[in-house]
């Protein structure tokens, strides 16, 4: 079987992240990154830098161009391989955009309305702060989706009624104008490790936690890594054993251990069973400095020849509109568009 064929019998997966952030943290490869390089295997992958649903809310021009450069840095940085996946930013793809033009026009209004993250967004930030582009996230969301004909995408609790907005839109279109979108699958990956803040195990990882010591930032010195985990809140007791209950900050540091080493937790307390707290984040934080070394170095190159990677992203973009631009023209034809001669080169 050809590599080509062996590519067409794969699933078509779909994922992305907004560069929002000056480094990714722990948990964030943990949650995200980690699955989309063992998706590379399994499925044929696209995964994309969405920079244009980041400009739904407060930028500054500057951050948001660095930032979308070490977004993707750190993901090849993290194993994302440009010639197994198809890996690119948004704005490259002008069919994102088209698409989403075109899904607009056939969302309801109160259909929108209902999402309940522009509602929960609008409540925080109020009305006036709210804009169109807010406003219609979501049938871009759908855009991103259904320019790829993807089969299944990984969605958290937060993202699933925007998949089922996506998926009316799919079956409504394909009802009006004839079949021309496969309806995407929501996708369950293996269960991702949930890791909380070093400072406040009861609460997730986050780029906005109450503390900066309550995260790992993957690009920060691997020294400052090592002293997070060793300063990383513990609980009552002595004895080092996975109870999310009871103890909180231990069960944290073993989910990290675990997730880091390939050890299972079981292993963990077998191993450190009679020893202090001490020697677990002692073990830990050089177990860290050794994920964060070699991931920040591998960075850091790439964004020092930001003409290597900028071409790794275009390679990417290219690969995208061979299969958006075939989706867009479709999309065109069948709801009544005229061809445009000055795009004839265009599949």
């Amino acid at each position: 079987m050809t590599s080509s064929t062996a590519a067409a019998t794969k699933k078509r997966i779909l994922s992305g992240a907004k560069p929002t952030a000056d480094s990714l943290h722990l948990g964030n490869y943990i949650g995200a990154v980690r699955n989309w390089v063992d998706m590379q295997s399994q499925y044929d992958a696209v995964f994309f830098i969405p920079d244009l649903h980041a400009i739904t809310v407060d930028f500054e021009p500057a951050e948001l161009a660095k930032r979308t450069r070490v977004v993707a840095a750190q993901y090849i940085a993290a194993g994302i391989d440009p010639d197994k996946s198809i890996f690119f930013v948004q704005s490259h793809v002008p069919e994102h955009a088209q698409l989403a033009w075109a899904l607009n026009c056939i969302t309801g209004f109160g259909e929108a309305s209902r999402m309940t993250q522009f509602k929960d967004k609008t409540q925080k930030s109020g009305a006036d702060a709210a804009t169109l582009g807010l406003f219609a996230y979501p049938t871009l969301m759908a855009a991103d989706i259904l320019l790829y004909q993807t089969d299944l995408v990984p969605v958290g609790e937060d993202q699933r009624q925007h998949l089922e907005l996506t998926r009316n839109l799919a079956q409504r279109f394909n009802t009006r104008y004839g079949e021309t979108f496969t309806v995407p699958e929501a996708t369950i990956l293996k269960t991702s490790a949930k890791i909380y803040d070093l400072q406040n195990p009861a609460a997730k990882m986050s780029k906005t936690g109450e503390s900066p010591n309550g995260s790992i930032q993957l690009l920060e010195d691997p020294k400052l890594a090592a002293k997070r985990i060793k300063s990383a809140v513990t609980d009552a007791g002595t004895d080092i054993r996975f109870d999310r209950e009871e103890k909180p900050g231990i069960s944290n540091l073993l989910t990290i251990y675990s997730t880091l080493t390939g050890k299972t937790v079981a292993e963990l307390e077998a191993e450190y069973q009679g020893k202090m707290y001490g020697h677990l984040k002692t073990d830990l934080a050089a177990v860290m400095v050794d994920f964060v070394t070699p991931l920040r170095n591998r960075t850091n190159e790439l964004m020092a020849d930001p003409a290597e990677l900028d071409r790794l992203l275009a390679q990417g973009a290219e690969r995208a509109r061979e299969i958006a631009s075939v989706t867009l023209a479709r999309v065109y034809e069948r709801m009544g568009f005229l061809p445009s001669l000055s795009l004839a080169g265009v599949r």
